[in-house]
């Protein structure tokens, strides 16, 4: 993925962490309170002076923030923030919360002080990563073959099937691993790939036909479930990964 610009001032890259993307964003009169859509991941957010986690959105989140506010975040593709953070996404599901309540407060008082001091605290937000990573055990690999499944249109069973997993197991291990079931996991990726054929000028009805839903109209009905607006609302008024948004298969390997 290149730098990418979603026209809200939000931008972002791939992450030396290698299952991520860095990304920034200023707030503008434009687009303070935009919301945020689901994409089942989990952020790190360096923002005001403080280190937040941001868990995995069930419907569309609404910050209220003040204009000129910076972001700097570390967006983990599904899966793999539970076994750096220590902690099970489903803890964290739709919630916005301090890293200081999942590490301890003189662990992030002293990443803090290092950001804070940083030229560049993006660089720095992924160094927090990339040690991190250095002392936890890996995402189990199942994880990323149950992503790469349901991103491709499997169902459930079939990707319980793949990943040698009965669905009552899957849908407990992905509850710890994603913040959800399955089944919702499987509707958030379908609904970004969706917005991400419509940002590129595909027609509402094609996009519908080529993201596996059943029609135009079943398509407009998920977004507004998953995010509360309209189709077309939601292409012009959300921040966040609505370029491209993570690419699960990357985490395949």
């Amino acid at each position: 993925m290149d730098d990418a610009w979603d026209g809200l001032g939000y931008r972002e890259r791939p992450s030396r962490f290698g299952e991520a993307v860095v990304w920034t964003r200023t707030v503008t009169g434009d687009d303070a309170g935009s919301p945020v859509l689901p994409d089942g991941c989990i952020d790190l957010l360096w923002v005001g002076g403080r280190l937040l986690v941001a868990g995995p959105d069930t419907r569309a989140y609404r910050p209220v923030v003040a204009v000129g506010t910076r972001y700097v975040g570390l967006r983990f593709f599904p899966g793999t923030a539970p076994a750096l953070l220590g902690v099970p996404a489903d803890e964290l599901r739709d919630q916005r919360i301090e890293l200081a309540d999942v590490w301890s407060s003189r662990t992030v008082r002293r990443l803090s002080e290092q950001l804070g001091e940083a030229d560049d605290p993006v660089s720095a937000l992924e160094r927090i990563a990339l040690r991190r990573v250095e002392e936890v055990a890996p995402p189990d690999p199942v994880l990323r073959r149950v992503v790469a499944a349901l991103d491709a249109g499997w169902s459930v069973g079939a990707t319980a099937e793949a990943a040698g997993l009965n669905t009552r197991l899957l849908h407990r291990r992905s509850l710890a691993a994603f913040g959800y079931g399955p089944k919702t996991l499987a509707r958030v990726l379908r609904m970004q790939r969706a917005l991400a054929a419509a940002r590129r000028g595909m027609s509402f009805a094609d996009t519908a036909a080529s993201t596996g839903f059943a029609d135009q109209a079943h398509l407009a009905r998920e977004v507004r479930d998953l995010t509360g607006m309209p189709l077309g609302q939601v292409l012009t008024r959300s921040t966040g990964a609505v370029s491209e948004g993570p690419d699960p298969l990357r985490m395949v390997g």
